[in-house]
């Protein structure tokens, strides 16, 4: 059976859509045709608004609606602690076990020369510039427990080796292999609590 195009062209887009393939794709589609208009249009400005509103922080690469993001802004945060991670996404993940006070600072990517991607195309020349602000005490590694991410943590350890702060990683105890977005709240609380110096 052939789809009508508008409902091909739906279909094709969503399929782009991480973790979506065909069937999610197509249930989706047809979800979107049997919901109220005004849903669809409300998903719709959600869409648009977040492309148009968000931005990276410009402290330390998290998503934000304005110059800093949330975790920047909060006076509470202990400006001597920085936890390196991969995506904002990882932000999120360890800002649910409640373990970090401290700031973070977002590569937006690993190392993986597979890939292309070498530690120039990473926000680590921003990490630094931080760090030679003198306040920073610890730069926590919580990197993916994957080769890209224990590549990333190791460059960044020998790089900040010869520096005057104090370099840690998370534990042992995530996945190898996994990512941190999908570690549930105990693992990876364990997992920050027990980090140690690289």
């Amino acid at each position: 059976m052939k789809y009508a195009d508008t409902i091909a062209r739906l279909i094709g887009e969503l399929e782009r859509l991480p973790g979506v393939g065909p069937k999610s794709a197509q249930r989706i589609a047809y979800h979107v045709l049997r919901v109220n208009q005004s849903d669809i249009e409300d998903l719709a400005k959600a869409l648009v608004d977040v492309k148009h509103n968000i931005r990276l922080c410009s402290r330390c690469f998290n998503f934000a609606e304005g110059e800093l993001c949330a975790v920047c802004m909060d006076a509470g945060r202990d400006p001597a602690l920085i936890c390196v991670v991969e995506e904002p996404r990882d932000v999120m993940a360890i800002e649910r076990t409640g373990e970090i006070r401290g700031t973070y600072h977002v590569l937006h990517g690993a190392i993986s020369p597979v890939d292309g991607v070498g530690p120039e195309n990473l926000r680590i020349k921003e990490l630094l510039d931080r760090i030679s602000g003198g306040d920073v005490a610890e730069i926590l590694l919580a990197t993916n427990p994957n080769v890209e991410g224990e590549t990333t943590a190791l460059y960044l350890a020998r790089l900040l080796a010869s520096l005057d702060v104090k370099v840690t990683r998370i534990a042992l105890g995530l996945p190898v292999g996994g990512d941190l977005e999908y570690a549930d709240e105990l693992t990876l609380g364990r997992a920050l609590e027990a980090r140690r110096e690289m």
